[in-house]
């Protein structure tokens, strides 16, 4: 599948193993990191943190990423199939609630394989596929039988945003049919079953995220998607001197966004402010 890849809707054919794909990795695994990590949904994270591994390498180029090093710069560590699998079953026995997998999408195939090895040593943790949803529906379809819990992304409900914040073609377009193959595989989120579609939304100044649309497109689909509504957007890297993201948003346009969550009856969690310390609170969540 690297000899021409078409993973992600860039499509870019390149031959990962003699050249870095549009994503910024070749065909080696690269992780930035891996560790207990308490900052995600708390059906993400649990009592004792999400076990997170942090993927090199990103089909998008967000001009605010806070993880600019290794989403866009390729900094990371290059790991092998089998050393993989055995940080999975390494994080399991460290407690970890789930097994946390972000912008999974440019390493899939080695990731698919480090799953395969992990199982058979016992290895049982719910898998999340944490992804920006600018992904494809077939590359989707591979890992569905992997893939427990899918924490994906709603960055722009306007492509045209998308292409100058991301520097991405059809954003939004893309994004409503990764987010429908999503729900198709998992339904809503349920704590139950440990499993399911969560939702969320970066709430950005001036409307840039089209953060009302995107809860509209969510309660179209099913109100029972848990969404989880972001405000720590910062203007970071090339955003600073935007005229339109150049700011944090402001207590009233995060506020409006909540009431009109409330509005349509969409349940899952918002961010307080206490002390400069953003803290996460339920919304019609058991």
């Amino acid at each position: 599948m690297l000899d021409d890849c078409t993973l992600c809707p860039r499509n870019c054919k390149i031959n990962r193993h003699k050249q870095k794909g549009i994503c910024g990795v070749k065909d080696k695994i690269l992780v930035s990191n891996i560790l207990l990590h308490k900052g995600e949904e708390p059906p993400i994270s649990g009592e004792n943190g999400a076990g997170i591994v942090f993927f090199s390498g990103c089909p998008m180029k967000c001009i605010y990423c806070q993880n600019m090093g290794f989403s866009q710069k390729g900094i990371g560590m290059e790991i092998s199939i089998e050393k993989l699998a055995e940080a999975f079953l390494i994080l399991q026995e460290n407690g970890a609630h789930t097994l946390d997998l972000v912008t999974p999408s440019p390493h899939v195939v080695g990731i698919i394989e480090a799953l395969k090895i992990a199982r058979k040593k016992g290895f049982n943790l719910p898998v999340v596929y944490n992804t920006s949803s600018y992904e494809k529906v077939e590359t989707l379809k591979l890992v569905e039988s992997y893939v427990d819990i899918y924490l994906a992304d709603i960055r722009y409900t306007s492509s045209h945003y998308g292409e100058i914040y991301s520097k991405v073609d059809n954003y939004w377009e893309i994004a409503q049919k990764a987010i429908k193959e999503m729900y198709r595989q998992v339904g809503p989120y349920s704590n139950k079953k440990r499993k399911g579609l969560i939702i969320r939304i970066l709430v950005m100044p001036n409307k840039i995220s089209g953060h009302f649309e995107a809860l509209r497109f969510v309660a179209n689909l099913d109100p029972e998607i848990p969404i989880s509504l972001m405000s720590q957007y910062m203007p970071v890297f090339g955003a600073k001197n935007d005229p339109f993201i150049g700011r944090k948003i402001t207590n009233a346009e995060y506020q409006e966004a909540i009431e009109y969550m409330e509005i349509l009856g969409l349940k899952g969690w918002i961010q307080t402010n206490e002390k400069e310390k953003i803290t996460t609170k339920a919304v019609n969540w058991q």
